[in-house]
């Protein structure tokens, strides 16, 4: 169809067709301008919608530029959350304030061999406290590069996210105290639970009480130790989580064996490292790095050293041993998930 556009003739603006008239008689031509204000109109919308596409562009190519800005600033900044909930043994806050866990030490390692991919040997590694809503802003805002935590990789997070290969796998329990009647999801009818705001849990609760017909009083607050108090104090009958945090809690507590993880595990929680979905290069680049830490067995390594072995100032041991789910999907590395 014939539109009209601009022709730059000196110093003025004409209006003139972009087709000729030989493009046949049925043509839908688009009338021209009757007058200068119609034509400054034309010209405004023109002019605004070009400013909106060169913004759009000049954000896109920053965004995308990762591996440039690496190479310029010789720095790569990880998010992590934990320094307000115990993420331990994801993320550990060291009595001197150093940032160190399983997580960590796995964005660490991906930072090394960037370095040799790169062949810049002194790139330097600033770290970025946040928290479980935060975490996505880092990242689509451009202050982070890697988000280094329990981050769950979902359809949901996809839209607006990217995730490498899974380093854990975990379910959903809940945490209630010792003697108390809730069993098994079933005895959750009309009662009041809690979780962490900005998580995939909310989905899962919902799921389930509307399946059940369970009619929860849902109650979603800003971090884990929120959660933990509420249902310390009588406050909620249930804290609902992913269930190696859940044990975070519990061994967090001042007495541990007052409180226990009940429940049949619900649905499976991938954590994997988060970047921008909108690089794919530096996507290729932080895959590598993940599938060479399988293949080569160093995750096997990292894993058994802060999950089996004791950790923190009170030299405790999770002892769990690596599920089978993540010792199976390591022999394959991918970052697809079904979810």
């Amino acid at each position: 169809m014939g539109v009209p556009c601009l022709n730059n003739t000196g110093t003025h603006h004409k209006i003139s067709r972009c087709c000729s008239r030989k493009d046949g008689p049925d043509m839908n031509y688009l009338p021209l301008p009757s007058s200068p204000a119609s034509v400054f109109r034309l010209r405004r919308n023109q002019f605004f919608a070009l400013f909106l596409l060169l913004g759009a562009i000049a954000v896109t190519a920053s965004a995308r530029d990762t591996i440039k800005k690496i190479r310029e600033t010789k720095t790569i900044v990880l998010a992590f959350m934990g320094s307000v909930d115990n993420l331990s043994p994801f993320v550990v806050i060291e009595p001197d304030g150093e940032v160190s866990g399983y997580s960590i030490e796995l964005c660490r390692k991906i930072v090394q061999g960037i370095r040799q991919e790169l062949r810049i040997p002194d790139i330097k590694i600033q770290y970025l406290p946040v928290n479980a809503s935060s975490r996505f802003s880092a990242l689509l805002d451009n202050r982070a590069d890697l988000e280094c935590s329990v981050s769950t990789n979902n359809a949901e997070r996809r839209k607006k996210v990217a995730f490498t290969i899974p380093h854990f796998f975990t379910s959903v329990r809940m945490l209630v105290k010792a003697g108390s009647p809730i069993k098994n999801w079933n005895d959750l009818r009309n009662k009041r639970v809690v979780t962490t705001r900005a998580t995939a849990m909310i989905d899962v609760i919902n799921k389930r009480s509307n399946i059940r017909y369970l009619d929860l009083t849902v109650a979603e607050l800003d971090g884990d130790r929120e959660c933990f108090s509420m249902l310390e104090h009588g406050m909620a009958d249930a804290f609902i989580m992913d269930e190696i945090l859940l044990y975070g809690a519990r061994e967090n507590a001042v007495d541990p064996e007052k409180f226990i993880i009940v429940g049949t595990p619900l649905s499976v929680e991938p954590y994997a490292i988060m970047l921008r979905n909108d690089d794919p290069e530096f996507k290729k680049m932080v895959d590598r790095q993940m599938a060479r830490l399988a293949t080569s067995g160093e995750i096997y390594r990292l894993y058994d050293r802060w999950f089996m072995q004791p950790i923190g100032p009170d030299k405790r041991s999770l002892g769990m041993p690596m599920s089978y789910i993540l010792r199976d999907s390591l022999r394959y590395p991918t970052d697809k998930i079904t979810n």
